[in-house]
Parts: structure tokens; sequence; C-alpha cells
């Protein structure tokens, strides 16, 4: 599903991503991991069509980005470090309007935000304002967001962030369960326990590059920090 070989990306001549190669298979939910600057957010500006590679090819379901970007972010569903909702809006309006950016039919758009309003658990609170929400509950409503119009590739980009243990727990379930449908899911995240318990695919991304990669079931939960160190420097996780 997501194909990237040779990446590379600079900033003026300050290289981020340095000959990046990733496979990822569809279905798979892929946990990348790495240090503060080890370019994670870049990668995913470049996955998510908001960054132009300096060199190397990536292809999203087929489709090569930066040529064909406009057909690859109709199959992809993006959760950033900021939610991007209008808190002046209730968060069934918030639906709605990206329902119709997302060019759902008119017939089928009001059960399909019904559905999802339902499927994170905001059913009750769907005529609220956005700005009377908790960080959990905005960071749940981003992710009906991203899932509105069916997409194959969600990206998430560190979404544990700003959460307390409550609304992790909740959003643990909430990843666990869209997993299931069978998209195929890429997030960031330095909660090393947490991403691999909720992945089938581990990567470290350390100096611009995949230093590691493995299926979840294969690394032991003890043996991960002590992997993550020895893979990125690091002398010491979280």
């Amino acid at each position: 599903m997501i194909e990237v070989r040779g990446l590379v990306k600079a900033f003026g001549l300050l290289p981020v991503l340095r000959g990046l190669n990733l496979s990822v298979e569809r279905g798979a939910f892929v946990a990348l991991l790495g240090p503060n600057g080890s370019g994670k957010t870049t990668l995913m500006r470049i996955l998510a069509a908001l960054s132009k590679p300096t060199a190397g090819t990536v292809t999203i379901g087929g489709w090569r980005l930066p040529e064909e970007a406009a057909a690859v972010r109709a199959q992809l569903g993006v959760v950033a470090h900021q939610p991007l909702l209008y808190d002046g809006l209730t968060a069934r309006e918030n639906l709605e309007f990206y329902a119709r950016l997302y060019s759902l039919s008119r017939e089928n758009r009001a059960a399909r935000v019904d559905e999802v309003l339902a499927r994170v658990g905001l059913a009750a609170r769907a005529d609220d304002l956005v700005r009377t929400f908790s960080r959990g509950m905005q960071q749940r409503l981003a992710i009906a967001r991203a899932i509105l119009h069916r997409p194959h590739v969600l990206l998430f980009d560190e979404p544990y962030t700003g959460l307390d243990q409550d609304a992790a727990a909740m959003l643990d379930a909430l990843l666990g369960d869209i997993a299931r449908d069978g998209h195929t899911i890429v997030m960031t995240s330095h909660d090393l326990f947490r991403a691999r318990a909720l992945s089938t695919h581990v990567a470290i991304l350390s100096r611009g590059q995949i230093g590691y990669y493995e299926r979840s079931a294969a690394i032991q939960p003890q043996e991960l920090p002590a992997l993550y160190a020895e893979v990125t420097g690091a002398a010491s996780v979280r």
C-alpha cells in the first residue's frame, strides 16, 4: 500500500531524510518510533502529500507523489498535532462540512456523520460546540473526521499528545477497533510500549533512515527500550 524508495528530504543544506526505504503492506499498522529530530514528522508530511521530497520515490495505493497528489489525498485520513476542527461549530457541523469537502453524496451524508460520531463515542455530544470539548474529545472528533470518507490509509502523528490516562485508554480502544477494519495505518509515537501493543509492525527511524523494521509480535516488550536505544543511540527512553 505504501512504498518509499531512496527518499531524501533536505531543508537548504540540511538533510533530514537520507535515502529512506519503507514498504507497508495493505492492512498493516506501523508504529513509527524515533527521537525528536529523527525525521518522523517530515516523513509523515510527505506521505500526507503536504511536503514534496527532494529526491526518491513515494507511492501510496499505486499513486505516485507528488505527481498524483490529488489521487493520494482522496484515499488518506490524517490526524496531526492540531485537530483541524472549527471550535465555533458543533461536532456534527464540523463533520458535515468535511463530508462536503470529501464529496460524500447528499443522501448518505447525514447517516455517515451519525455513524462515525457513534463510532468515536460522541453521539451524545453531536450538537455541542467543539470549544466545550476536552482535548481527548477533540482528538476523537479528529479521528471521526479522518475516517469519514472511508480512506484506505490513515496517518496519525503523535495522536496521544496532551491526553490524560483515561482519554489515552479510550483512544487505544478506538485505534484498535479502526485497525481491525483493515485500514493501513502509520502512527508516530514516543510511547514505545503503547505503540508496540497497538501495531502489527514497529519501525525505528534514526538519522533520517529506517534503522529497524520488524513485526511487533517478534519483539518482547522488555527488550524494546534497549533495542530502541541501540538503533537510535538514545541514552534513555520513556
